[in-house]
């Protein structure tokens, strides 16, 4: 039996020959990764806290904003963490959350991702009780004790961008200033808007509304109308004959004339209450779903300002 060997000259260049395109594919994924890391990345844990940031990062070419929940979402009730949030979670710079225990998984998350800067936007902000209403002074609640809508009260959401836009500026003090400046024209836009509605709702003659699920007590208190009652606390679920029964005679007995659901959720429940009492059924958007558009909090504002004004008078 003949045994063949090549002079080694000839064997290092069939090896180089051999190795060269594993190497080129090598280098070649190394460019998008360099790449990608090269920006800061910022994920948000759902809708309004994904258009806030949009707004802060506006035109800034080198942050990249992604929205873990989807656009669709809703709100975190029982949202449960995926493989593929945990891995867009572990090359992120910051993790913006809505807080105020809306986010029922973030210690699942910390424990994996116990480095994960995380900012909370509603540091600072009073939290209202989840049944009653009524104020919580401080920090410590247990989460199932508060409503975690904060953001669709106008004010809260000029806390939560500030909140957001000082976060930014000290995880990522290169691109401060213009962290800075977007937040700030965003905060007068929202300021703005906010003055907008108070003149146009605040003389309005009728208060009372019935509401579905507890997205708007922060709204209500901004602008001083009266929940007489919340039909339905989740909203994944449908309310009890008892509870239709109790909404039709307590509208019945109080007058009220308006009752609001929301666009995300089925208007089934609201329109029977609707029919059966009288009070008529509109759409109030908590705008916590929507487009890809830094414009889409202040559109939905405007859009419920519009529904109020002709609900309300």
């Amino acid at each position: 039996m003949k045994i063949f060997r090549l002079k080694s000259s000839l064997l290092s260049r069939l090896l180089a020959l051999c190795l060269l395109p594993g190497l080129l594919v090598g280098f070649a994924g190394c460019s998008p990764r360099e790449e990608k890391e090269s920006a800061f990345q910022i994920v948000t844990s759902f809708y309004p806290m994904y258009i806030i940031t949009l707004n802060i990062t506006q035109g800034m070419d080198d942050v990249s904003v992604s929205n873990m929940a989807g656009q669709q979402t809703g709100c975190l009730h029982d949202y449960q963490l995926q493989n593929k949030d945990m891995k867009n979670l572990e090359t992120a710079d910051a993790f913006v959350i809505n807080g105020a225990g809306m986010e029922s998984f973030l210690d699942k998350a910390m424990e994996q991702l116990p480095d994960l800067p995380v900012i909370d936007a509603s540091e600072g902000i009073s939290l209202l009780g989840a049944e009653e209403g009524h104020d919580h002074e401080g920090e410590g609640h247990e989460e199932e004790e508060v409503n975690a809508h904060v953001w669709v009260s106008i004010s809260n959401c000029i806390q939560q961008v500030e909140n957001v836009t000082s976060a930014l500026e000290k995880l990522d003090p290169e691109r401060a200033a213009q962290y800075r400046a977007n937040g700030d024209a965003y905060k007068e836009k929202l300021s703005a808007l906010r003055d907008e509605m108070h003149r146009e709702l605040d003389d309005l003659p009728n208060r009372d509304i019935v509401t579905f699920h507890e997205a708007f007590p922060y709204f209500a208190e901004e602008f001083n109308l009266h929940i007489v009652a919340v039909v339905n606390r989740e909203p994944d679920s449908q309310p009890s004959a008892r509870e239709l029964s109790d909404a039709i005679r307590l509208i019945q007995s109080t007058g009220v004339k308006a009752v609001f659901a929301e666009p995300q959720y089925s208007e089934s429940a609201a329109q029977v209450i609707s029919n059966e009492s009288g009070a008529t059924l509109y759409l109030l958007d908590p705008a916590v779903t929507g487009e890809d558009d830094p414009d889409a909090y202040l559109n939905a504002m405007r859009g419920n300002l519009e529904v109020l004004k002709q609900a309300l008078a």
